[in-house]
């Protein structure tokens, strides 16, 4: 009997051990794969950038998530380096902000290769090579849009201000800081912000325009040089962006300007947190809002979509997404009456 007792309570042992190995093997598991995503920005020490490259690691922190961004050092050569390497570590998707245009095309074939999605910000291909591959997005603004809102800034302040008229001939004499020659948004920004002012009635003549290169430090230099060529001439600034009219600032200073009355109308592009500072001492004219943080979430999200396998629409994306390819962030002028929209 008590054989028999002991053979039931072994079987009931091996029983339990049994069935507790069982549960452990068919405990429930879930996927939790983490996509990975690799940025590039053409240079790190843009202003305009930097709150650009903000934005995207805040909407990365919001989710959860995480991206890998690195500095491509305004250098090609660097950049294509830095996207070679993200294809090396199967990224699942990339967000390139192209040092050149141009060279978007061999980016798109090894990308495509490797079957990694991109989402192109704020320096956009060409509709050419962006219809190559139904993986590829853009998110940016349109420049003509930002160079209206400035020639209707300085075309407002004009006809406010007799007194900018220095000669009293009615003809705007301007000088006009450009970035890098060729930029499709340095042309766009130069043309309709000079279209507008003429719309707007005013007669316009260019003192001098020159590249600035997007730099403060290349457009103070410039400026000066024109300065000491032109004089009091000048009438007016017009620069592609604010680092380049914060640049110009600098020069008309050490020019006299900005006190003791004497001003000059200088009017930029981006609404950086300098260019908002040099609205409030009233040194700058007026600037327009170039959407830095909404153009780094909608390119976070659009990343994130794809890296996730999944098809962006204007409903999951949260941005009107434009012939499914393009999400168009509009500008806004910014003057000292209104530079709290800028934030």
């Amino acid at each position: 009997m008590k054989k028999a007792i002991t053979m039931i309570l072994v079987t009931a042992m091996a029983t339990s051990l049994l069935a507790g190995c069982s549960s452990k093997t068919k405990t429930p598991t879930t996927d939790t794969k983490k996509v990975s995503i690799g940025c590039t920005i053409y240079k790190f020490d843009d202003t305009f950038m930097t709150g650009v490259r903000n934005a995207i690691s805040a909407a990365a922190t919001d989710a959860k998530s995480s991206v890998e961004i690195v500095d491509s050092q305004n250098s090609s050569a660097t950049q294509n380096d830095k996207i070679d390497l993200f294809i090396t570590k199967k990224v699942n998707a990339l967000q390139i902000n192209p040092v050149d245009q141009a060279a978007s095309d061999a980016i798109i074939t090894k990308a495509k290769n490797a079957n990694i999605p991109i989402v192109f910000f704020n320096r956009m291909p060409s509709a050419a090579d962006l219809s190559k591959w139904d993986k590829l997005y853009y998110v940016g603004a349109k420049p003509e849009q930002s160079g209206v809102m400035q020639g209707k800034i300085l075309a407002e302040y004009w006809k406010a201000h007799p007194e900018a008229d220095k000669n009293k001939d009615g003809i705007m004499d301007y000088v006009m800081l450009t970035g890098e020659p060729g930029h499709p948004d340095a042309i766009a920004r130069t043309k309709s912000s000079i279209d507008e002012i003429v719309k707007q009635g005013i007669k316009v003549n260019v003192i001098a325009s020159d590249t600035g290169m997007w730099d403060r430090v290349k457009a103070q230099d410039k400026l000066q040089s024109i300065i000491a060529a032109k004089g009091d001439k000048i009438e007016a600034v017009l620069a592609n962006n604010d680092d380049m009219a914060l640049g110009a600032i600098s020069a008309l200073k050490a020019a006299g300007y900005f006190k003791d009355s004497k001003f000059m109308p200088v009017v930029g592009v981006d609404a950086t947190a300098p260019g908002i500072a040099a609205l409030a001492d009233g040194t700058l004219l007026g600037t327009v809002l170039n959407d830095a943080k909404n153009q780094g979430i909608a390119t976070f999200k659009l990343s994130q979509l794809l890296a996730e396998g999944k098809v962006p629409t204007t409903e999951n994306v949260g941005y009107t997404l434009t012939d499914s390819k393009y999400v168009w962030i509009d500008y806004k002028p910014i003057t000292k009456a209104n530079m709290a929209d800028a934030k």
